[in-house]
């Protein structure tokens, strides 16, 4: 049996659409972790990226804690946390605001590091305090790179997020845990593709964010 016909028939089970293992149920647990992942990294990541950004300093270290936050296996990090806090889902949370935060940082130092520094400059002869020029020029310039940044902190969360189900919480990892241990092998091919259908949804979902949010002059010029 094939990748296809494996697929085919964990969507065509009934039984997979009902009750607490069912798809909607996992689903929505999945996209909970990762929404709350990804609403922690941003409130850590954005402020942080904006300001050295504007300013201008910190480039190294945020370079530095790019390549650290990275090299950190997230399974690892995971058992680390079970063994020192216990099961739960801070434990789950940890690694994932860990391997998302790095991508929102970086990018949204060098977005906002690399907006034309013309009417910045022309901002600041205008009389404007420093924030409103980091609000008001630069963040709507630099929009479309601080949401790629975030696409990808979102899709590695999602895609990752699997790890929950490890320290026998809920999501899409269940599927792949519970199939491979039960050798149901169409439950894992399941599990696998709904989640990277879920981190499809979300790619079009950030596209469609980035149609709304930036203007149409900043989109050609980038």
């Amino acid at each position: 049996m094939n990748v296809l016909n494996l697929v085919h028939a964990f969507f065509g089970d009934g039984a997979h659409w009902h009750g607490y293992d069912g798809i909607p149920t996992r689903l929505a647990e999945h996209i909970g972790y990762s929404l709350e992942a990804l609403l922690i990294a941003a409130v850590i990541g954005l402020p942080v990226g904006l300001v050295t950004g504007h300013y201008g300093r910190g480039g190294n270290a945020l370079a530095l804690i790019a390549t650290a936050g990275r090299a950190l296996p997230s399974f690892g990090l995971l058992v680390l946390m079970v063994l020192w806090i216990g099961l739960g889902l801070l434990p789950v949370m940890i690694p994932l605001v860990v391997l998302a935060v790095p991508p929102i940082l970086v990018t949204t130092y060098e977005a906002v590091r690399t907006v034309d520094p013309s009417p910045v400059d022309a901002a600041r002869g205008m009389g404007m305090s420093e924030a409103r020029v980091l609000f008001r020029v630069e963040v709507p310039a630099a929009l479309p790179l601080i949401l790629s940044g975030l696409r990808t902190a979102a899709v590695q969360i999602i895609s990752t997020a699997t790890i929950a189900a490890y320290v026998g919480l809920g999501g899409l990892g269940r599927y792949i845990i519970d199939g491979l241990y039960q050798r149901d092998y169409e439950k894992v091919v399941g599990g696998a593709a709904l989640v990277a259908g879920l981190a499809l949804v979300t790619l079009l979902l950030f596209w469609a964010a980035a149609r709304v949010t930036v203007s149409r002059g900043v989109r050609r010029s980038t």
